[in-house]
């Protein structure tokens, strides 16, 4: 049934109970979605049923049809069976994007267990407080990382350590052009496997090989748990957030939706974001394969690979970052490659210039919008309408089955009006169930009825077009990703010359933002940007490594001892113009 709408106290001839952005969706899209009433698990049996001879899956060339991901599912479940994997377990994925980490997605879906997703990339110390959070049982990682796992703690190791090969599923002239006793072939070879040295670790063939036994497994019912997807939520700790079977096929379907000319197992989706992330395991695992798209899977985002990928396999369909857009029109125009197959794109994780627009609609003839949204929200909840209705310099407006209101960041309790700079709430079926055993965290984001905090600042028209003026929040976003200012300075203040630090965003003109830190060091200690950069290399991630580091002598600070990080960010802009 339809989801109603809020009744607001807005004032004005027009207001947002009134849903006065209907009338800007595209032709064919829906008010409102027909409630789902298939978990993850139903929706892959029946597009396995309804396109079992279509590509599902293509990797470095190499195709895995759709009944051929549905037996490959099949085995990989009995496997997790017999290893001891049960309903409401959690299983680890550290896996880039490979065809082994869709099959391990849906295989922990089939046993009604959860998924707890990862990024491969991080380092031993953010792994372990992850697993400090969730306490897997099994872990199925990337080769690489494997011994990292296997080194934790007993009390938080799994028991269980499965280590996947992405080489293996490539073309087999591709794994033999890896074994070329060639530098370029050993360098290729490094950045793809590593061979595991811990012992007890098992391979994902002896997993992935088990044959179904007929055995009946109780399935799960759509408000069970399939995710924990680990977010800087609006707070800057990571935080586990809790998605549904609901949560993620409500918005694959909004998201399906949304793109009213996509044709059922004709489609060719680019997985070029990561299947860890919020955005790409929406887009990319869920709306995708409810369509019976194919998949073409990229390890990381490559320009060279892409573009033979569309030289191969030409998409209709992307989803990416702006800066991924900006580099593949540039690209595409100087190898001539012919990219007019791209119908529809959709960008989210930072604001997308107009410039980039313009470019990539020059180059494809097709059409490309902003979305916006949270891992909260699974994550879409806002979009621009896929048509000449669309908005740039906004995010567009809000999707099928999902309310909006705009509130008092002090009070959220009450509704601004119409065109006044407020915090965005949101509301859906494709909003979260709060954060894994957090419940303070929970109760301060996820409001009675339902409604979710957002941490943005906007305003919204009259139309229903909003737009993103500020963030409560001080995340950073860092080539699409979070980045908690909290975290770099704690990595920050273990250096031994580091007496106080601040972390801010610098904007960038693709619209992320540039990770720069503030530093006071101890007496008679000097100052050293490139080698503060190296040591919390140690301790994080890439992207939320500082690009610069910058020396001050104090910190600005609140009466009650809060880094003042606006007026930090004040500072360095400052010193730059300067």
């Amino acid at each position: 049934m339809p989801v109603h709408v809020h009744a607001g106290a807005y004032a004005g001839r027009v207001s947002l109970s009134e849903r006065p952005w209907l009338s800007s969706y595209a032709p064919g899209v829906p008010a409102d979605i027909d409630p789902v009433t298939q978990t993850l698990s139903d929706m892959l049996d029946d597009v396995v049923h309804a396109f079992p001879r279509r590509p599902a899956l293509e990797f470095f060339g190499a195709v895995t049809t759709y009944r051929e991901l549905g037996d490959e599912v099949a085995r990989a479940a009995e496997g997790l069976r017999r290893l001891g994997v049960r309903a409401g377990d959690r299983v680890a994925l550290i896996m880039p994007n490979c065809p082994q980490h869709i099959v391990a997605f849906y295989a922990v879906q089939r046993l009604g267990a959860i998924v707890v997703e990862h990024n491969p990339r991080y380092t031993a110390p953010e792994l372990r407080h992850l697993f400090e959070v969730h306490h897997a049982t099994v872990a199925i990682v990337w080769d690489a990382v494997a011994d990292t796992i296997a080194e934790f703690p007993s009390d938080i190791r799994p028991d269980h350590i499965v280590a996947v090969r992405m080489t293996d599923a490539m073309p087999r002239r591709t794994r033999v052009a890896l074994r070329l006793p060639l530098k370029k072939a050993r360098d290729a070879r490094a950045a793809l496997t590593t061979r595991p040295r811990a012992k007890g670790i098992l391979s994902w063939s002896t997993i992935a090989d088990a044959r179904p036994v007929g055995r009946r497994v109780a399935r799960p019912s759509l408000d069970d748990i399939a995710v924990l997807q680990f977010t800087s939520g609006t707070t800057g700790a990571p935080k586990a957030a809790i998605l549904t079977h609901r949560n993620l096929r409500s918005n694959g379907a909004q998201s399906a939706a949304w793109v009213p000319d996509l044709v059922a197992g004709r489609e060719v989706f680019y997985a070029v974001l990561p299947l860890f992330h919020a955005y790409g395991l929406t887009l990319c695992i869920t709306t995708a394969l409810s369509v019976g798209a194919r998949i073409v899977l990229f390890p990381t985002f490559d320009v060279g690979l892409t573009l033979d990928a569309i030289r191969r396999t030409p998409p209709t369909f992307l989803a990416a970052v702006p800066p991924i857009y900006d580099a593949l029109a540039r690209a595409t125009a100087r190898a001539g490659v012919d990219v007019s197959s791209l119908r529809n794109a959709i960008s989210g994780a930072m604001s997308l210039p107009p410039s980039t627009v313009l470019r990539w609609e020059e180059a494809t003839g097709g059409i490309i919008v902003e979305g916006y949204g949270m891992t909260e929200s699974s994550p879409i909840s806002v979009g621009n309408p896929m048509g000449p209705l669309r908005r740039p310099g906004t995010v567009g407006v809000p999707f099928p089955s999902t309310e909006i209101r705009v509130v008092d960041p002090a009070d959220p309790t009450r509704d601004l009006e119409l065109g006044e700079e407020g915090e965005l709430l949101v509301r859906g079926p494709q909003v979260f169930q709060g954060y894994w055993q957090q419940p303070s965290e929970t109760a301060s984001t996820l409001l009675e009825g339902g409604w979710l905090r957002t941490g943005d600042i906007v305003t919204v028209d009259a139309d229903g077009f909003v737009t993103v003026v500020d963030r409560l929040k001080e995340l950073i976003i860092s080539g699409g990703f979070n980045v908690s200012p909290s975290e770099v300075e704690g990595a920050l203040l273990l250096h031994p010359d580091v007496a106080d630090a601040a972390v801010v965003g610098i904007p960038r003109s693709d619209g992320s933002e540039t990770v720069t830190a503030a530093v006071v060091m101890r007496e008679r200690t000097v100052f050293d940007a490139d080698e503060i950069r190296a040591f919390t290399r140690t301790h994080l991630a890439a992207y939320k490594v500082p690009r610069s580091v910058v020396e001050l002598d104090t910190l600005p600070r609140s009466l009650v001892g809060k880094v003042l990080r606006r007026q930090v960010r004040e500072e360095i802009l400052g010193r730059r113009r300067r």
